[in-house]
């Protein structure tokens, strides 16, 4: 395979490691979620690239087709796009309820404040 052909999974993996970094470099709780939605793009972009058939139509029985592609990967794939969009709001309400009761939504004055505790 040439290097065009494996372009999706490279994409795959910068947005990966992307979201990796950003998650255990950052202290801030905002952009970690940022992170966390970034690494979760990166998995619907490889289950997408490994779902799709060459020359595949959709699942419709018709003359002269003879190579169909599976609509599960997809389906699955708007099922976890709903799934992380209600994590991401559930994760920002908790941040909303954290800088509420601490002032701050850096982990590390987080974790000073419940030392001193």
């Amino acid at each position: 395979m040439e290097f065009i052909g494996l372009i999706n999974y490279w994409i795959v993996i910068v947005l990966m490691m992307t979201g990796f970094y950003i998650v255990i470099s950052h202290d801030n709780l905002i952009k970690k979620i940022v992170g966390l939605n970034i690494f979760q793009v990166s998995v619907f972009v490889f289950y997408i690239t490994m779902a799709k058939v060459k020359g595949g139509t959709a699942p419709i029985l018709a003359d002269g087709i003879t190579t169909y592609s599976n609509p599960l990967p997809h389906v699955l794939i708007l099922t976890a796009i709903v799934v992380g969009v209600a994590t991401t709001a559930l994760g920002l309400a908790l941040v909303v309820r954290i800088r509420d009761a601490y002032g701050t939504i850096e982990d590390d004055e987080i974790e000073k404040q419940e030392g001193e505790s």
